[in-house]
């Protein structure tokens, strides 16, 4: 297969195992260039080991992960250069506190990259106004909002030059009234064509803004196919009951007086 027409990412008979806690149980994936894919599933599905393992955040027990043709589960890659194609957004925010917004931006690519303090200052306000925060570039991450400190974050992930973003509960922390602003950035980022990999709790936003939707439970992929079909008509029993649970919690709730179901069966 030529270099071109190869996934972005493609991922090969994964598993992962904690002790005798099997979280992931071969998982096969490839995300296409340009494409987005967001997982969802319950707590404990392992949607969240799954994204760290693209990027060898944890080293899976067996299986191939391959970023942009690059293996990056070889014991012999080398994994930093790999790393800096690929950004990482976290549902903490993981920001300096010490320094400001600038800073925040500048130091990784001058370390990291071997930029010049000018040139990084320049990748910086360029990302800063991508993300609609150029008037906060002096500003302290205490002096922020949850969702302007995301959307920080986002664009000091952008500030490397990914060519893949991956996006782990990115708005799993904020108040409800800040996530907008975050997925709006998003949305954007989609609409340029960055291949994203996203987990999220955020239905709407898969169901708008995904090219495709995994939907994983017990460490293995229930479901996937285009966003609108797996949000909006779900083929498993098991993503029927998740995503009913989800978008409508009140329908999924025993009679009064019934005695409840017991949890899904998750890792």
């Amino acid at each position: 297969m030529d270099s071109t027409d190869r996934p972005e990412i493609e991922i090969r008979g994964l598993h992962k195992a904690f002790g005798d806690n099997q979280v992931l149980r071969g998982i096969d994936l490839d995300i296409a260039r340009g494409e987005v894919v967001c997982v969802i599933g319950p707590s404990g599905s392992g949607k969240s080991t799954l994204l760290r393992c693209v990027n060898l955040l944890e080293e899976p027990t067996a299986g191939q992960v391959f970023v942009g043709g690059t293996e990056v589960t070889d014991l012999d890659v080398d994994i930093d250069a790999v790393r800096r194609r690929i950004g990482m957004v976290f549902q903490q925010f993981n920001l300096f506190p010490h320094v400001s917004v600038t800073e925040n931006l500048t130091l990784p690519q001058r370390r990291v990259l071997g930029r010049g303090k000018e040139q990084a200052a320049e990748v910086a306000r360029r990302n800063l106004e991508r993300v609609g925060l150029s008037d906060k570039a002096g500003a302290y991450p205490s002096q922020l909002s949850g969702g302007q400190q995301q959307r920080v974050a986002i664009a000091r992930a952008l500030s490397m030059g990914p060519e893949v973003m991956l996006f782990d509960e990115p708005t799993s922390a904020l108040d409800p009234e800040l996530v907008g602003d975050v997925l709006s950035v998003m949305r954007q980022l989609a609409a340029e064509g960055m291949t994203m990999m996203v987990v999220t709790h955020e239905m709407s936003f898969a169901r708008e803004v995904a090219d495709r939707v995994v939907f994983m439970d017990g460490g293995v992929i229930v479901e996937e196919g285009p966003a609108e079909q797996v949000v909006g008509d779900p083929q498993q029993p098991r993503t029927r009951d998740f995503l009913m649970r989800i978008l409508d919690p009140a329908a999924a709730e025993p009679p009064h007086g019934a005695e409840p179901p017991g949890p899904a069966k998750e890792l």
